[in-house]
């Protein structure tokens, strides 16, 4: 059973820094891409940062050059280190893994900016 765990939310203020981690567990294998997605209250949930497995991460336009998804193999482990955020990037932040045998989401983690 693979189960993935986020952690790393919270409150901040405008222009700070956050690194949220998901960490994985269970088999991992077959990954076709993994990446990070954000739902708002009211909105729908909208992709953050996706990464093809031997290939490039695409960002949403909204977190470019601010937003920088990284992950440790070795820890089955995402990161998402979000750099200079805006209040309209308060939302519940959720990591997924796309693998051959399915989809798998976190719980998600709660991240708030505002001052």
């Amino acid at each position: 059973q693979v189960q993935l765990v986020e952690s790393g939310g919270g409150l901040v203020q405008p222009g700070g820094s956050l690194r949220l981690s998901c960490a994985a567990t269970g088999t991992i294998s077959s990954v076709n891409n993994m990446g990070w997605y954000r739902q708002a209250p009211g909105q729908q949930r909208e992709l953050v940062a996706a990464h093809a497995i031997g290939g490039m991460t695409m960002y949403a336009d909204s977190v470019k050059g601010r937003f920088t998804f990284s992950r440790d193999s070795a820890k089955n482990t995402l990161y998402l280190q979000m750099d200079s955020l805006k209040p309209e990037d308060t939302a519940d932040y959720y990591c997924h893994i796309d693998m051959a045998r399915g989809d798998y989401w976190g719980q998600g983690t709660q991240v708030t900016v505002s001052s």
